[in-house]
């Protein structure tokens, strides 16, 4: 256990933010083939800002504190600002990942987007921060990319 700090393990034991919102108005769903973790981020929207936002994960402690940490940072954004949110800066908030575990980032930040992108498909909107984005990318190019430090 002293792999983890005293923050991941706290999010890891209490999760903040578990479970979906009724007629969410954004879902998005990812997951890893690598480590078999699956993240699934619910939002609620209200004249652009991200009001609620809920999350479901199999996975592992690492991968059930990013989710927690990252529903965190996105309530109270507007979409733009939660699409601007990295893995990195989750990692940052969590005060580090064992290395092995770093790929959970990767996941909740995936997540964000998944769900903001169904948001967006829904009310027709084109965002910046969506404007290289690919819903059929598999997590396997996600976690190349991040091997290769375009996520580091």
């Amino acid at each position: 256990m002293a792999m983890y700090n005293d923050k991941v393990m706290d999010l890891f034991m209490n999760p903040h933010n578990v479970g979906e919102i009724e007629d969410a108005d954004g879902v998005g769903t990812y997951g890893s083939p690598v480590c078999g973790d699956m993240m699934k981020i619910s939002l609620k929207v209200n004249d652009g800002v991200i009001t609620d936002a809920k999350f479901k994960t199999f996975g592992c402690g690492s991968a059930i504190a990013s989710s927690s940490m990252a529903t965190e940072m996105i309530i109270g954004k507007t979409l733009e600002e939660a699409l601007k949110i990295t893995n990195k800066d989750v990692l940052e908030e969590l005060g580090g990942l064992p290395g092995p575990k770093i790929h959970c980032s990767v996941l909740s930040e995936q997540a964000i987007k998944a769900a903001i992108y169904d948001y967006a498909q829904k009310h027709n909107l084109t965002l910046e921060g969506l404007k290289d984005y690919d819903p059929n990318a598999s997590e396997e190019d996600h976690h190349d990319a991040f091997e290769d430090g375009e996520d580091e």
